[in-house]
């Protein structure tokens, strides 16, 4: 029961990030491109209550960010006007926002990067690309090695040796060193898009022999069960007893190795994205938005930079926390 518990409250809280993510367009204050030139790395804009006449306000409210000198990178908060924070707001392109100010002021809560860019608006639809490949590598590689571990299970013989030969060479190879050397081999000017894609099949095809080797230890106890076996003898189908007996009793392991290999292949598209791999500007994804923390005036001088990488923390805990309760609830 307490397995169960935990397993709905991770479901749900990633659930929930999942869903600010899709809902990126929405949630987010401004477009993922949108540029503001003269603000580059603006540090987080402050919510204040209380303006600096001591009165106090009750909506949140910011101060326009104005650098001093111009073109020093030191920023000042201009306090002669406060800007209230409005929710439900209108847009240049017309989409509705969650929230805003006012122009000429500007709402940053994560800062922005050397062009301008609002550090929290990339953040969610970045989002999409890392969280979205992460989920989209795991369902290819599930796929894959339920296929191959459901046929070397049940057919076991020389086709059983073949696929499991096969699935410890990938075993033995360093997979981030194999994503290195495929993504090596493949054009790299192509467009977003087709590198997303590009991205989740190289990572989806490498990690298949870990749930192959699991799913087969199940296909073959399974199907040397009293009930199958009955079935069989009934006159059952390879098919039939597959779907309706066999391939059932992987759902467990499918979904708790789901939970581990999610976070895993996150990693590998921020990993790659971050060494100029993965998908390009200016479409954000996580590890893009890292790949700015390789020069070392923006690693020394602006800590807002580091805060893609400190999103992938909660991330990795959830899923590690959901993994743990689905292990447990199989025991």
């Amino acid at each position: 029961m307490e397995n169960r518990s935990k397993i709905w409250l991770a479901t749900g809280l990633l659930a929930l990030l999942h869903g600010a993510v899709l809902a990126a367009g929405f949630v987010a204050p401004y477009d993922f491109a949108a540029q503001d030139r003269d603000l580059p790395y603006a540090p987080p804009s402050r919510l204040h209550f209380v303006d600096a006449q001591g009165k106090f306000h009750l909506r949140p409210f910011v101060y326009r960010w104005m650098e001093q000198p111009e073109g020093s990178g030191n920023y000042v908060a201009d306090t002669s006007r406060a800007y209230d924070v409005h929710f439900l707001v209108g847009s240049r392109s017309g989409a509705r926002r969650l929230f805003g100010v006012d122009e000429p002021a500007r709402i940053f809560l994560l800062g922005t990067d050397a062009y301008g860019r609002d550090q929290l608006s990339r953040l969610l639809y970045g989002g999409r690309i890392s969280l979205l490949a992460g989920l989209l590598a795991a369902a290819l590689t599930l796929g894959v090695g339920l296929l191959a571990g459901a046929i070397a299970g049940y057919c076991a013989g020389w086709l059983d040796g073949i696929i499991m030969r096969g699935a410890e060479l990938f075993l033995a190879l360093p997979w981030l060193y194999l994503l290195f050397a495929i993504r090596a081999f493949l054009p790299l000017h192509i467009s977003p898009a087709q590198a997303f894609f590009l991205l989740v099949s190289v990572i989806g095809l490498v990690g298949w022999a870990r749930p192959a080797r699991l799913v087969r230890g199940v296909v073959l106890s399974a199907k040397e069960r009293t009930y199958v076996l009955a079935a069989r003898s009934f006159g059952g189908s390879d098919f039939y007893l597959l779907r309706r007996h066999i391939l059932p009793q992987t759902l467990g392991v499918l979904l708790t190795q789901a939970a581990i290999l999610i976070p895993q292949f996150i990693l590998a598209e921020v990993t790659l994205s971050f060494l100029g791999l993965g998908v390009g500007e200016p479409v954000p994804s996580w590890g893009n938005m890292l790949a700015t923390l390789q020069q070392y005036s923006v690693l020394a001088s602006y800590w807002w930079m580091f805060l893609p990488g400190l999103a992938l923390v909660p991330v990795f805990w959830m899923y590690h926390k959901l993994a743990d309760s689905l292990h447990g609830a199989a025991l």
